[in-house]
């Protein structure tokens, strides 16, 4: 942009950069360039009051008239707001006193100090708009999944660029483990958060959350988009593994098999992007008990015994179904237990025969110390076959003790029934 009189680059280049400035409106941008004129003149005359700014961004000009009224000569007293008689008749002849003049002012006139402040007062306006429509733009997003450019890797987290130059941020924490990021390359995440400290707008995103995970499934299960299938509940331990309750409102739907499609077909796609992490889709249910044992496949539940109000539930599987209940690494009754909200443990079930030759724990001291048995006996474990039937991750997380411990306790029980 520049005056009708002005032919001065730096103008120009002023009100060309703004012109192109994205994600601003005309009207809003106007807004601001007037204001910062006004900004400028006010600094310079001490008001602005008696200005008027004219903007128009599509011509790429600008008009400033200052109003001043008319005065006697040798009577002005304000030169800003009022104007001589003899200078006003200079302008137009037939100017008489109490009457209002009306003259374009030559912003380039105002000199180079005025054009740096323009300059600076634009850039720290454009540059705040820009954050407060980037911050509502994410701040919509937040729980939707975005594609970003991996634009630069660090220990602590991922640098992306959108489509539109913006930053976003993939902190460590929120990376699935076996993700393997390559710069350029497209990757998609949920947008978690977006901070704006200081008017600062920070853009956070996520491939570790509950949400990514839900999001992707209903992408990929059109009667979850249509509302016939609700996904209630996800557990979810990145990159491993995740459980997936669902449930229909019609009858003729099978929920489970409409999530993971004919052979799979469905879940193949989000398992290879969430880095091949296994994922069981097994129906919600109210029934606390049924909802457990569900949780627990691919296990098979002889019995459960429920405490409702500490969500606790005691577990009761044949021995040859304890493993499976416990899964690789605890990973499988964890997940299970943080989809129910109930803590689950695991017994093996007894016979009668056994129970009748079962000891009990204190005949062991001579071999255990006390306190050991003691705190096995704290968590409702009393006698040998007991503390047998119970998993050994049970025993050290519950018992709170060393492994060590446990595997000697369990050494010395066993050799007693062999």
């Amino acid at each position: 942009m520049a005056t009708k009189n002005e032919k001065g680059p730096s103008m120009i280049e002023t009100f060309q950069e703004f012109k192109e400035t994205k994600n601003i409106d005309r009207t809003t941008l106007v807004s601001v360039l007037e204001e910062s004129f006004r900004n400028v003149i006010a600094k310079m005359f001490g008001s602005d009051e008696n200005f008027d700014v004219i903007v128009n961004p599509d011509k790429g000009d600008f008009e400033i008239h200052r109003n001043r009224i008319v005065v006697p000569d040798g009577e002005v007293k304000d030169e800003n707001k009022e104007i001589a008689l003899s200078q006003a008749q200079k302008i137009e002849p037939d100017y008489e006193v109490g009457e209002e003049v009306s003259e374009e002012v030559e912003f380039q006139k105002f000199g180079r100090r005025a054009i740096l402040n323009l300059r600076q007062t634009l850039a720290s306006k454009i540059l705040e708009l820009e954050h407060d429509s980037l911050y509502q733009k994410y701040k919509d997003k937040v729980g939707q999944i975005v594609s970003a450019e991996v634009y630069q890797m660090w220990k602590r987290e991922v640098l992306l660029i959108d489509d539109e130059g913006n930053e976003l941020h993939l902190p460590k924490g929120e990376q699935i483990p076996a993700d393997n990021y390559r710069k350029g390359e497209t990757i998609r995440a949920i947008v978690k958060e977006v901070q704006n400290e200081n008017n600062n707008p920070r853009i956070i995103l996520s491939r570790t959350s509950n949400q990514f995970l839900e999001r992707m499934l209903e992408a990929e299960v059109p009667e979850i988009q249509d509302g016939l299938i609700t996904i209630r509940r996800i557990a979810r331990m990145p990159g491993e593994r995740a459980k997936i309750a669902v449930e229909s409102y019609d009858d003729r739907i099978d929920p489970v098999g409409a999530c993971v499609g004919v052979k799979g077909s469905r879940v193949h796609g989000i398992v290879r992007e969430m880095c091949n992490e296994n994922i069981d889709v097994i129906n919600y249910s109210s029934n606390t008990s049924l909802f457990i044992q569900r949780a627990l496949s691919p296990a098979k539940v002889t019995s459960i015994t429920l405490n409702p109000e500490e969500h606790k539930a005691e577990v009761y599987l044949q021995p040859e179904e304890v493993s499976l209940a416990i899964g690789k690494g605890g990973l499988n009754i964890k997940l299970a237990s943080m989809l129910t909200e109930y803590t689950i443990d695991v017994f093996r079930v007894v016979s009668e025969a056994d129970a009748d030759e079962d000891i009990y724990l204190d005949e062991f001291s001579d071999e255990i110390d006390q306190w050991i048995i003691d705190s096995i006996k704290a968590i409702g474990l009393d006698t040998a076959k007991q503390v047998l039937n119970a998993p050994r991750e049970m025993l050290i997380e519950k018992a709170d003790l060393e492994e060590e411990t446990v595997d000697h306790v369990l050494e010395v029980l066993k050799a007693e029934f062999e």
